[in-house]
């Protein structure tokens, strides 16, 4: 471990360092309200729209606020002028993901896993596993980002371009691959999913950045106000953990050997994706801060979106609807590794200024 690396372990806050611990706890504290507290959950149902919980996007909001209070607009200009992370992160996205997902969630299904798993149930865990992979992240990978000290303002520039892609391209890709013609697609979750998550953040950063700049000063912000959130998108990480977790909590006990089964493949996709994109980046000589958050869009998903399709087309408690719910178990603990590993690897990218 170089010096460089050891100050980046002591500086990690608290919360930070022992993210696994919490991120464990926040899933097994959700599944218990879930079975035993279940007028949480029931409450908290009824604050949907257009299949969106509002508590979980207030959530997510509360994590990607403070990432947002660090975006210099400029950054986002200059970001344009550096197409090679954003071709990375397209034709990983697009044009490799969601058929590398069908290929290798078919194979275990279908033939791997065929003792096990009755063929009517494989097809559906297949269509689920369909859904996430032609949903690449548009919010939880702003976490992902922050973790790895990547450029947030590039950052921001994936998830817009990933964002308007997703209205163009889901529908098709996914009807290829199921080989049907009438999947629907909820818009307003997706459009109401890109003004929360994406809009509402941005919008409220770049207003409270730019009040702070000019009353308080640069120094000020930089140094006292940010600091204040610290902790505060990891917080809004575990908080939502313990909610999504305490809806999905029967389904998931309910289910334990399948859910094992179809995290397999689900797992392979996730590294995979993330070994395509980040080995890309590192070959056309990326800086780290452009090439981990192009390694963490692809590999995550966009959850929300994909448990959402699979409800509407499937049903609540059908085979495709659990294989995202699975999506959203396994991807937290994953992303957590690929996270620690793109910052082993950081040595292995140029330094920023050669960037």
């Amino acid at each position: 471990m170089t010096a460089e690396n050891r100050k980046e372990g002591k500086g990690l806050g608290f919360f930070e360092r022992y993210l696994t611990v919490w991120v464990a706890l926040c899933i097994i504290v959700g599944i218990l309200i879930g079975q035993f507290i279940p007028i949480i959950p029931e409450t908290l149902n009824k604050f949907e729209y257009y299949n969106v919980s509002i508590p979980v996007a207030v959530l997510i909001w509360l994590m990607i606020y403070p990432m947002m209070l660090k975006i210099d607009f400029t950054s986002i200009v200059s970001a344009t002028k550096k197409p090679k992370g954003l071709i990375v992160t397209c034709v990983t996205n697009w044009l490799i993901k969601p058929f590398t997902m069908y290929l290798i969630a078919a194979f275990f299904l279908k033939v791997v896993f065929k003792a096990f798993i009755p063929e009517n149930l494989a097809t559906d865990y297949l269509a689920g596993a369909v859904l996430l992979g032609a949903a690449p992240c548009t919010a939880m990978v702003f976490v992902w980002s922050y973790l790895t000290k990547g450029d947030a303002g590039y950052t921001l520039v994936q998830v817009a371009i990933n964002d308007l892609i997703i209205l163009i391209a889901f529908t098709p890709i996914v009807a290829f691959l199921l080989g049907v013609s009438d999947v629907t697609v909820p818009y307003g979750t997706l459009i109401l999913s890109t003004i929360l998550f994406v809009v509402i953040p941005l919008t409220a950063g770049y207003l409270t950045r730019r009040s702070i700049i000019k009353n308080r000063g640069k120094d000020y912000f930089n140094n006292v106000f940010l600091k204040k959130f610290d902790n505060v998108t990891i917080i809004g990480l575990l908080l939502t953990l313990v909610i999504i977790f305490s809806f999905q909590g029967e389904i998931i006990i309910n289910n334990p050997v399948h859910i094992l089964l179809i995290a397999i493949p689900l797992t392979i996709q996730t590294f995979l994706i993330f070994a395509i994109a980040y080995g890309w980046s590192k070959a056309w000589k990326l800086p780290h801060s452009v090439a981990a958050p192009a390694g963490m869009i692809g590999a995550s998903n966009f959850f929300e979106l994909s448990v959402a399709v699979a409800i509407s087309l499937f049903g609540l408690k059908s085979g495709a609807a659990l294989a995202t719910v699975v999506g959203v178990l396994t991807e937290v603990p994953i992303m957590l590794t690929l996270v620690k590993i793109a910052n082993r690897t950081r040595q292995w990218f140029p330094s920023e200024e050669n960037k």
